[in-house]
């Protein structure tokens, strides 16, 4: 399951309270102090476009979020309790609260658990299929970032030095500029550029795979252009701060002051957004009509380039730009705004023939390395170049986890949920996954915590290095040992490999956990080269790379098994969600992708069980439910085939007599009306203290059984003839083999009812009543079967599923015409063949 939003405790009315670039809830009404607008045609055009209802807005808007933490109660840390956990003093703050599910929902729900465990273990050939994968969602927490808290003790100083933050490198990762557009992973660079972290302790690096040249040009042009959008953002406080998606709201979302100013800077903006994309947009044919070399790289092999690391715009202290002036030299006011940028980088690792070059978890291991190098920040966050930063607060609310005065030091991540912006709003293939993200991730969130899922995860360096945890002990201590909490690690070069400047980084992060080092001096050819060997292709060959170092290397979801790894360690991890979502990105559109997308997931999570990192065998300080919870995330493409095979039940309406399925029909169908009825009363109560939609559990449900007909035992059968074929899971496959199961399951219910239907006519009149009731239940079977394959069947029948109804007209009409074929071949054969009927 998955979870809602978390309305932010301390959030956006309570960081303005705080001051310093806090925001407001959008489509809001322009928060002025002096209770007005001073323009009155213009603040009429304004308060049209975003102030629809006032204060009814606001009053509907606090009944939806108490609505949504009904059934949460705040879990209240007393604090001699709080001293103890941080163990010492009491200096440091809390910066996060909890809240856990309200005893008369909780209990009644563990009950249950236990007794669909014991069901399931009385019906074995269930087994299987329902699993205790529900035990670990014994104690879903929801943990709510307190920014304000944050804003006190590391931003607004009594001896006004500044923010104390400490620094975050941000990667974003794109292997082609044409399946992943230029202009998707421009933005997301702008929105990094422009949230709301001290900009002298953020650096944006960005890892081309393909070696483009006009990815890198592209960087240029968005770094230019960030010289005005982000100070843009920061006057005027705009939510969100991805050019692409905040110009295209209805309406000019405003929440600073100014309006009349506002409005002029925004179409300012605007134009110059729009000359930004048309220069992106002609960047592919003016680098190929210039550039003979772009022209013969064109015919190389593709993934052999050289290894590039260039910085774009140049750390706040070394260079502050000011922006480019407006048309008419009519500058924009940009006075008391910062109109700095962060640092920018561009990294395209080497790439050689004959190599194995890890795919992404290459990829970002190259981005650590060079990383290191440059700014060695304590924590990294990664993105996938199709998502954007939706909500400027978000690096903020990871740091109140990672420095929150109990378990900061030991959170070794803080993985925030997935959000797509583009998906129908049926949501037809599940792309919302919100059982997982909104059900799930909390329910692992009471435990060692959420697994890491590839985009949106904010890490400690040393975690990911491979270094222990620092062990619980007194505050005095750990500022005696340092921050590290007297944490040791071995710098030896067959585990970090043979860098020099990267080895001395390591032993620096140690001690720098709460502060960013200055940057080197960059034009030294001694540096020049070492940044180049940290992205070489051989650079890891010979050291743990990719194993106990960095992300891990040689299995499709390399995301579950970093994540796993460094739990293993003995880190713990938080669940971040936030009331506006702190990231937002793109989905599949269409079933194939979508298909391309669970099988790659599912074969993935497959190999981690035949896999050394195993849950069963390996991690040595996994707890023993977070253990279990691994586990099911690695077997659940299993219950594929028992699924396909109860799929195929309801079709014994094709065979001339009762299968054997019908004889002890009364047995089966109370094991199942039980097991049945267990689960959905589970997920009943899980939809309660989760928030999730009834949609959103049924699309979950419908796209579960489509991706059990197909994906899964795709994944299953890789993973038989994997020993004989020695290839791993493909990101791309031939797509028609995989969707003749649920077709022919659709087309074989389809047929049944027909079927049953003529039967129905035919011996109505010799039937007892055990056989119309094992008839109806039948047909009910058939039924429900066509019901969680419903966004397939409109998948089928292709441009006509643009209106969803029509399969409602199509499907009884099927009915009948099988029926009418099916007592048309039944008098047939009375008539002409009568040995032939049974």
């Amino acid at each position: 399951m998955s979870s809602s939003p978390v309305p932010g405790a301390g959030g956006a009315a309570s960081e303005h309270a705080a001051g310093g670039g806090g925001f407001r809830e959008p489509l809001l009404a322009n928060g002025c102090d002096d209770g007005g607008f001073h323009d009155g045609a213009l603040a009429a055009v304004v308060v049209a476009n975003y102030a629809h209802g006032g204060g009814s807005r606001g009053k509907e808007k606090d009944a939806v979020k108490k609505a949504k933490d009904g059934y949460w109660v705040d879990v209240h840390h007393r604090p001699a309790v709080a001293d103890v956990e941080s163990g010492g003093g009491g200096d440091r703050p809390l910066l996060f609260s909890n809240k856990k599910v309200m005893a008369a929902l909780l209990y009644p729900y563990r009950v249950l658990i236990l007794v669909r465990l014991v069901a399931v273990i009385l019906f074995i050939a269930w087994r299987i299929k329902h699993n205790n994968s529900d035990l670990p969602k014994f104690s879903p927490i929801k943990r709510t970032p307190d920014l304000a808290a944050l804003r006190r003790h590391y931003d607004d100083l009594p001896d006004g030095g500044g923010s104390i933050l400490p620094g975050i490198d941000v990667f974003v990762t794109t292997a082609d500029p044409v399946s992943e557009p230029v202009l998707y992973t421009m933005n997301c660079v702008l929105s990094i550029l422009a949230t709301d972290y001290p900009v002298d302790r953020l650096t944006c690096y960005l890892t081309d795979d393909s070696g483009a040249l006009v990815l890198y040009e592209a960087l240029v042009e968005a770094a230019s252009f960030a010289a005005l959008w982000v100070p843009f953002c920061r006057k005027h406080s705009v939510e969100p701060r991805a050019p692409e998606s905040y110009l295209q709201l209805e309406g000019m979302v405003y929440n600073g002051r100014s309006p009349g100013e506002f409005m002029n800077d925004y179409r300012h903006v605007q134009r110059e957004y729009e000359e930004l994309k048309a220069r992106l947009e002609m960047l592919p044919s003016t680098i190929k009509e210039r550039s003979d070399v772009y022209n013969n790289s064109m015919k190389a092999k593709e993934g052999d380039h050289a290894g590039i690391v260039k910085i774009v715009q140049s750390h706040p202290s070394c260079a502050c730009e000011a922006p480019p002036p407006a048309e008419g030299g009519n500058p924009l006011n940009f006075d008391g705004v910062d109109t700095r940028v962060p640092m920018v980088v561009y990294v395209s690792r080497e790439k050689s023939p004959g190599r194995e070059h890890n795919k992404k978890a290459g990829n970002l291991n190259a981005q650590l390395r060079v990383s290191a190098l440059l700014s060695n920040a304590p924590f990294t966050i990664n993105f996938d170049c199709d998502h954007y930063i939706n909500n400027s607060q978000a690096l903020r609310a990871a740091m109140c986890f990672m420095l929150d005065a109990r378990e900061g030091d030991r959170t070794g991540f803080v993985q925030f949920p997935q959000r797509f912006q583009n998906v129908d709003p049926t949501d037809r293939y599940g792309n919302h996954n919100r059982v997982f993200f909104d059900g799930a991730m909390y329910a692992l969130n009471g435990l060692q915590g959420p697994t890491y899922l590839g985009t949106g995860c904010m890490f400690r360096r040393l975690a990911l290095y491979g270094v222990d945890p620092p062990p619980r002990r007194s505050r005095s201590s750990d500022e005696e040992h340092g921050h590290g909490g007297g944490v040791t690690v071995d710098t030896d070069t067959s585990k970090f490999g043979n860098s020099v400047l990267f080895l001395d980084s390591v032993l620096a992060a140690l001690k720098q956990e709460r502060r960013i080092i200055a940057p080197p001096e960059l034009d030294e050819a001694a540096f020049l080269a070492e940044k180049t060997t940290a992205v070489s292709s051989s650079y890891d060959q010979g050291t743990d790379w990719g194993s106990s170092v960095g992300y891990i290397y040689n299995i499709a979801t390399e995301d579950i098994v970093t994540g796993y790894r460094i739990h293993g360690q003995g880190w713990r991890s938080m669940y971040c969600s936030m009331e506006r979502e702190a990231f937002q990105g793109t989905a599949p559109i269409n079933l194939t992708e979508r298909l391309y997308q669970i099988v790659r997931w599912s074969g993935g999570s497959m190999e981690v069980f035949f896999s050394p990192y195993n849950p069963l065998l390996s991690g040595r300080r996994l707890h023993l439910l977070q253990r279990a919870a691994y586990l099911n995330f690695t077997i659940y493409p299993v219950t594929s085939v028992f699924v396909l095979l109860y799929a195929f039940c309801p079709v014994m309406w094709l065979i001339p007599a009762e299968i054997i399925i019908q004889r002890p029909f009364t047995s089966y169908v109370l094991y199942l009306v039980v097991v049945v009825g267990l689960i959905h009363t589970i997920g009943v109560f899980e939809i309660k203290w989760a928030g999730i939609a009834w949609n959103d559990w049924w699309r979950n449900e419908q796209f579960f059984m489509i991706a059990s007909m197909s994906a899964y035992p795709t994944a299953v059968l890789h993973m038989v003839v994997k020993p004989i074929t020695g290839k791993g899971i493909h990101f791309r496959m031939r797509w028609v083999p995989m969707l003749i199961p649920p077709a022919v399951v659709l087309f074989s219910n389809v047929m049944a009812i027909g079927v049953a239907l003529g039967k129905a006519v035919v011996d109505n009149g010799v039937w007892s009543a055990m056989q119309k009731r094992h008839a109806a239940l039948g047909i009910l079977f058939n039924v429900w079967i066509m019901a969680l394959l419903y966004p397939f069947g409109l998948a089928v029948i292709g441009r006509w599923s643009k209106k969803p109804g029509i399969l409602f007209v199509l499907l009884p009409l099927a009915f009948v015409v099988i029926a009418a074929v099916y007592l048309g071949v039944h008098f047939f054969l009375v008539k002409f063949l009568p040995f032939m009927v049974i």
